[in-house]
């Protein structure tokens, strides 16, 4: 079982999205995803929660969570979404970046775009890694 872990700021928008398409996506016997955030906000984002009901997610429940080592340990990636110097180096841990606009506070059709940036990228990544149901 392989885990990514997905990475932002507040753990209230591109993280929690990308979790969501990625388990969605993935075989959860062969890939998981969490997501958490550098300094974690009280709630996802209400436009977030929106848009990804529109694609039939919701995220109402998800909670933001802290991004700490003992998190990341175990883990096999490691996708950062703007979190910039704020996001720890974890040893051994592969890492890739997403530059990705904070969808918080942004009109409904700026975070749509977003989304589906987000699941675009979570498609290409669970294939590429041979994740897929």
């Amino acid at each position: 079982m392989k885990t990514v872990i997905f990475a932002c700021v507040h753990n209230a928008g591109r993280s929690q999205m990308a979790a969501a398409f990625f388990n969605q996506l993935a075989d959860p016997a062969r890939a998981r995803a969490i997501s958490a955030g550098t300094q974690p906000g009280p709630r996802v984002h209400p436009e977030v929660l929106e848009v990804m009901r529109e694609v039939d997610l919701d995220l109402a429940a998800a909670q933001p969570q802290l991004l700490t080592a003992e998190l990341a340990m175990g883990a096999t990636l490691l996708i950062t979404m703007g979190c910039g110097d704020a996001c720890p180096v974890v040893p051994g841990l592969r890492r890739d970046d997403w530059p990705l606009q904070d969808p918080k506070g942004q009109a409904p059709a700026v975070v749509r775009t977003i989304r589906d940036d987000i699941a675009a990228r979570v498609r290409d990544l669970v294939a590429r890694e041979g994740w897929a149901r």
